[in-house]
């Protein structure tokens, strides 16, 4: 199968903290890749600035380093080198007119271009890169600028920053990046529910159980305990991958497949959210912290002795019930996890349909229910387990075995990472698959009562031991609504 690239217009592209972690790791192998299938433009340029002093040709090769490090398709020295050729680099100072006049300097000659400005920094130096990019007359009416998560740690500091950056750009040249929505499972759920007849009139609480959503990770903190302490697993994952995620799940068909038309639908999903607060947290949430045990490395040690900090009260893992007040999911339950530390590297969702009403099978034939499996990580792709007959005489003999859909082996061609993607959907304008302003707060407004109820609860996180599947808390959680959380079965 042959996957069409259509290329884009030339553009300019500034990632401020072009020499941090993200910047090496995700954006520029990104760009990389899009250049070799031939998506970019003659005239294009890639433009990394920081405060580091290196002239252009020392940061090329930091970039060099990168590729080869992290694009298993950096293996032609001459595709490397063609791509560099588009790579510049400036040193300013965000907080400073340090640099500043240097980059201005970059954009004389092609001011009708698209200009991006990847905000590759902490979310507290977004208002102040975006003052400065108006300071110096840099925003043009074909610029965007693209953020990263966290957007504030709260609601009142999300609005502050989505302040600072409206004073400077118009909401339609903001994108709110969040790499799960650039993931190809998750656009192929939008296809799964509104191209196909046979989900959508079952997709109800008449029809489904309930819904898991697990984004697991085994890795520990990895040298963000500076960042984690200050965010820990609810605003870290919570706010943004997995609320967006049961948005997805739960949201009304838009209108049409267009940015507005699927953001006021998610939004309503997130209005619709019951509240979680000081008078039922107990019952609806769980907060773990993982303590020293075992990964697939050996053994590893607890988060205290991460972070360095004996007494830390932060969470590494979180499960919650949530349920959606509409006519649509009313009586179904959400199911929400995630956590460090946990036995494997695994995103996925599953939405479990009821039982059948009645079975006409023997006492002893065990119905399972139908589920319909979303993987985005690792391995994308998509299974619906179903009861067969297994072949053969002798009766019914039954086993509850998936229609199984793995997008590398169905499609057999390369399936561009999210940061690919949505780095192209930039350039292009397509803000759908990004979050609008009154989205990533009404998120916050959400989370925050939940937060506010476990600082002033004297309960601690619920340890749990680092190779496990968090606190036995997490399972009861399930477990009294006479259900269990997913697993793999074959």
């Amino acid at each position: 199968m042959v996957s069409r690239i259509v290329k884009v217009d030339p553009f300019d592209i500034v990632v401020f903290g072009g020499t941090g972690d993200l910047a090496y790791r995700k954006l520029f192998p990104a760009l990389f890749r899009r250049f070799l299938d031939g998506q970019f433009s003659e005239g294009t340029r890639i433009i990394g600035a920081s405060r580091h002093d290196y002239d252009a040709e020392s940061f090329r090769q930091t970039v060099n380093k990168a590729l080869r490090q992290f694009s298993a398709e950096a293996t032609k020295d001459s595709a490397v080198d063609a791509f560099l050729a588009m790579v510049d680099y400036v040193s300013l100072d965000i907080g400073s007119d340090a640099g500043w006049d240097v980059l201005g300097a970059k954009f004389p000659e092609n001011a009708t271009f698209v200009r991006a400005f990847y905000l590759a920094t902490g979310p507290d130096r977004f208002g102040a890169v975006a003052a400065q990019l108006a300071a110096y007359g840099l925003i043009t009416p074909g610029a965007r600028i693209i953020v990263e998560k966290p957007i504030g740690k709260d609601a009142v500091s999300a609005a502050k920053i989505n302040d600072a950056l409206g004073a400077v750009f118009a909401e339609s040249q903001i994108y709110r990046i969040d790499h799960y929505l650039g993931k190809e499972t998750v656009q192929n759920l939008m296809a799964l529910r509104f191209a196909n007849a046979l989900f959508e009139p079952l997709w109800n609480s008449a029809h489904i159980d309930h819904v898991e959503i697990t984004v697991a990770e085994s890795i520990g903190v990895e040298g963000r305990g500076a960042y984690y302490e200050t965010s820990g697993a609810l605003r870290d994952m919570v706010q943004n991958h997995l609320l967006q995620l049961l948005c997805l799940v739960a949201m009304e068909a838009p209108a049409a497949f267009e940015a507005d038309s699927v953001r006021d639908e998610k939004l309503k999903v997130l209005k619709a959210l019951a509240p979680i607060d000081a008078g039922n947290y107990e019952a609806c949430t769980v907060r773990g912290q993982y303590r020293a045990g075992a990964s697939a490395s050996g053994a590893v040690a607890g988060y205290p002795e991460d972070v360095g900090n004996p007494g830390t009260q932060v969470e590494t893992f979180v499960a919650l019930k949530v349920n959606v007040n509409n006519w649509r999911w009313a009586g179904t339950p959400f199911y929400l996890r995630t956590g460090k530390r946990l036995p494997k590297r695994v995103s996925e969702l599953i939405v479990s349909f009821r039982n059948v009403p009645h079975s006409i099978f023997a006492p002893d034939v065990k119905i399972l229910p139908t589920r319909l499996v979303v993987r985005l990580q690792p391995d994308e792709g998509i299974k619906l387990w179903l009861m067969l007959k297994e072949p053969g005489a002798g009766g019914m003999r039954m086993r509850h075995v998936p229609l199984d859909m793995d997008f590398a082996k169905a499609f057999q061609i390369y399936a561009p990472e999210a940061y690919e993607r949505l780095l192209m959907d930039v350039i292009r304008g397509n803000a759908t698959l990004f979050m609008r302003r009154d989205e990533v707060e009404a998120a916050w407004r959400w989370v925050d009562p939940i937060r506010e109820a476990w600082n002033q609860s004297p309960l601690e996180p619920r340890f749990y031991l680092a190779g496990t599947w968090g606190p036995a808390s997490a399972t009861a959680l399930v477990e009294r609504d006479g259900r269990s959380w997913y697993e793999e079965t074959s």
